[in-house]
């Protein structure tokens, strides 16, 4: 609503008085500071420089210097759900974000959808004087909205936010992104051959957001929500930063635990006496083997020299990127802007145990349930980093990662849920270089940012009614290091693991998250931990103190029903497939898709896993037909259709696993054709893959034939959408560059049946309509 018109109004304008201040935009207070939020993904404390690791972080390390870093600063233990406290100051299950956006299951607490009475805090401020920008990772449009004829109520622009550009997911290749500005798909601005890495870009296009910003409205703040790649899988980086860690990490992590742990002491981290806890800390049956850890001694020479690479390019990764958000620092120093900018630099959840314990060259292996091997990955161990791998480290690395606690990201101990915070605000605190011990979480983030901000929250947003902030702002810790904690009680919840942490005590059920799929929560042991005292959760206390026991857990339960939790889940990833979102399958089965269009994201498209399917396309060829017909995928596992070197080409990219699964056969004459392919699932694999015969059709006929294996979940986490006439983002074949565009001739469409229909059928009916048109 409007502000109230002022002014005068006569019959005459020469006798009326205009009001602008009506119809302006509010001005934010005088004096008031611009925001940086940056947030990285999977790291756990132990990994960078302020807190003692050996991964060099200049940028953060100057912040540090210059602000406070936090050592008992939490998360949510998952990307999402983290990220999405970050965007309203509700809890998780509040938001709808109890998992990732593409395991959102249709419960309250899990539809991925932020409700209206949880406003963004970039509604906030932008309605109070800001202008708002969102560059990089967005994992919090909902499953169902990914694509170009979907709502953008839930896109950024919808959310608050001026501006957006980044990409749409949990991950994205960082050499060949899925990228998209405000509310649209686009291509990458140029390749990797040309400099292009994706941290690069979201650099340079912050400070063409600010710069613009400031150039218009000088004297208007701004909020930038950053949001890197790094360090969420795949780890890519520039050789010669990859360079820069060889060796670093040959004694292996079982030695670098025992090394960090006695840095982070000397650095005020962590007390003298903070004990290490065990590698594998669980119960056997608490949680899944693919979590556990094999130790360093175990190893042979070839596979710590595998997991050692894995680290080196974990570690270029990180660094590369933090120097990327160094252009950024350097710019607002350089324009007078530094002292005044609010910088809040984190990370969302603990190191990532979703290499396995092999360590991974692609992870969608991961997301498939597919097993990695160490004489699998061997073969690249060269080209990790680079665009052929798409790797993540073992889970050794990611205890390490994260010391001196257990386990890791996804797990309710503090190896999930202690993250990295360093806050650097000149203007606003007298601290420099200081540690910070106060219990928080990211929760408390929204309310921090407005207090510094000198804005309220307001009770109602676009006429509804909000929820109340359940956080508290962390502005008083700024400049009384020996100040007691505000917070009083948070809840944890992830994929089945539960926690509470209630005045400097802390109760875990000790039961692991998927793919554990066991159920049985009301069976589980619950420990108890003085964290107070007791800072790794080292100790479990449990059977000296039931009675604190069963107080904690009461208490969760309560702090469950307040903010939505329930039902709890662990199923294993393959059970998801039949929960999560799909796009509804026709009545018919059968879904048609058209050139000249924007990818369809995978949960939107017709879903090929784990079932028989045809993909026919109708085409009009010519002698010099090239190019992309139909795909899906890229070279870390999809599908492709295409006409290259006088061929017709299918290519069924199994996880990336070479050789590429193909049939080939001379491209038809000049003319009208119907192209296309029919897999039939006979039988299920080891690993839930489907079995079958691939057989290549041309007007009718079979004219090649093969066994092939396809996968049971998705091509990728997110991105690598469906593209007609191309192929967008990374390509699926090695016969071909991205984006390898059909030319020399005509596709009119392409339709993709996962019916029980036979072949003929809709190949007849597809002849019979070429034939009427």
């Amino acid at each position: 609503m409007g502000r109230e018109f002022k002014g005068t109004i006569n019959l005459d304008v020469r006798d009326s008085v205009p009001d602008w201040d009506a119809y302006l935009d509010p001005k934010a207070p005088g004096g008031a500071p611009n925001v940086l939020v940056v947030l990285y993904d999977d790291t756990g404390c132990a990994a960078w420089s302020p807190y003692g690791g050996r991964i060099q972080m200049p940028t953060l390390d100057r912040l540090a210097q210059n602000g406070v870093t936090y050592s008992q600063w939490h998360t949510t233990a998952l990307c999402s759900p983290t990220r999405s406290t970050f965007l309203t100051g509700r809890n998780h299950h509040q938001n709808g974000f109890a998992c990732i956006s593409e395991y959102s299951t249709g419960f309250p607490g899990y539809n991925g959808h932020v409700p209206p009475e949880c406003a963004t805090m970039a509604t906030v401020l932008r309605d109070a004087g800001w202008s708002t920008f969102w560059v990089g990772k967005n994992h919090n449009v909902p499953p169902d909205a990914g694509t170009m004829g979907s709502s953008k109520k839930q896109w950024p622009l919808g959310m608050g936010y001026d501006r957006f550009y980044g990409f749409i997911g949990g991950e994205t290749n960082q050499w060949y992104p899925d990228l998209a500005e405000d509310n649209h798909y686009i291509d990458q601005p140029y390749g990797p051959e040309d400099g292009y890495h994706l941290s690069k870009d979201l650099a340079d296009k912050a400070l063409e957001f600010i710069r613009d910003s400031k150039q218009g409205e000088p004297d208007k703040p701004w909020y930038m929500w950053f949001c890197p790649g790094a360090n969420h899988a795949p780890h890519h980086a520039p050789q010669e930063f990859i360079d820069k860690y060889r060796g670093v990490f040959d004694d292996g992590y079982d030695a670098y635990r025992e090394w960090v742990l006695q840095r982070m002491v000397e650095k005020g981290i962590l007390p003298e006496g903070t004990e290490l806890t065990e590698l594998n800390p669980m119960a056997p049956g608490t949680f899944s083997e693919a979590d556990s850890v094999r130790p360093w001694g175990e190893l042979s020479e070839p596979e710590r020299r595998l997991f050692s690479r894995m680290a080196e390019a974990y570690a270029a990764f990180s660094e590369y990127t933090d120097v990327q958000i160094g252009r950024i620092v350097d710019y607002l120093e350089e324009s007078g802007q530094l002292d005044n900018t609010l910088i809040i630099y984190a990370a969302d959840n603990g190191a990532s145990g979703e290499g396995s314990p092999n360590g991974s060259v692609n992870e969608n292996k991961f997301f498939n349930a597919w097993p990695d091997s160490i004489e699998e990955n061997m073969k690249l161990l060269d080209e990790l980093g680079g665009p052929d791998g798409y790797n993540h480290y073992p889970t050794g690395w990611a205890v390490a990662f994260s010391t001196p606690y257990r386990m890791f990201k996804r797990y309710s101990y503090q190896g999930g849920v202690c993250d990295p915070l360093v806050i650097h605000w000149p203007a606003g605190m007298r601290a420099r270089g200081e540690v910070r011990h106060q219990y928080h979480h990211s929760t408390d983030i929204v309310p921090t940012i407005l207090e510094c901000c000198g804005v309220d929250m307001p009770e109602v947003v676009g006429g509804v009614e909000q929820t109340p902030l359940p956080g508290v702002s962390m502005r008083y810790s700024f400049d009384e290091a020996e100040a007691p904690t505000r917070k009083r009680t948070q809840y944890y919840e992830m994929l089945g693991t539960r926690a509470i942490w209630h005045e400097g005590w802390k109760a875990v059920a000790e039961h692991g998250p998927v793919p554990l799929d066991r159920g049985r929560f009301d069976q589980d042991r619950w420990q108890l931990f003085h964290t107070d005292v007791d800072r790794a959760e080292a100790r479990d206390l449990a059977d000296e103190h039931p009675e604190k026991v069963e107080e904690l857990r009461a208490l969760w339960r309560e702090e469950a029903e307040k903010y939505g939790v329930l039902p709890l889940s662990d199923i294993g990833l393959l059970m998801f497939e039949d929960l999560r979102y799909r796009v509804p399958v026709p009545e018919d089965g059968r879904y048609v898709y058209y050139p000249n269009t924007s990818p369809v994201p995978e949960a939107s498209a017709a879903n090929t896993h784990g079932r028989s399917f045809k993909i026919l396309a109708e085409v009009d060829l010519t002698e010099d037909s090239r190019g992309v017909i139909v795909a899906q995928g890229s070279r870390f596992g999809g599908l492709s259709l295409f006409c290259n070197d006088g061929e017709l080409v299918f290519v069924y990219n199994f996880l990336g696993i070479k050789p590429e699964q193909r049939l080939a056969v001379p491209l038809p004459g000049p003319g009208a054709h119907i192209v296309g392919v029919e897999f039939v699932k006979e039988r299920v694999g080891e690993h839930s893959e489907s079995h079958g015969p691939l057989r290549l059709h041309v007007d009718g006929a079979v004219v090649a034939e093969t066994e092939i294996r396809t996968q049971t979940a998705n091509f990728s986490l997110c991105g690598e959408g469906l593209c007609v006439g191309y192929d967008g983002g990374d390509s699926v074949s090695a016969d071909y560059q991205p984006t390898f565009p059909f030319t020399g001739g005509t596709i009119a469409k392409v339709v993709f049946d996962i019916a029980d229909d036979a072949y003929v059928d809709i190949e007849r009916q597809m002849s019979a309509a070429m034939s009427r048109d």
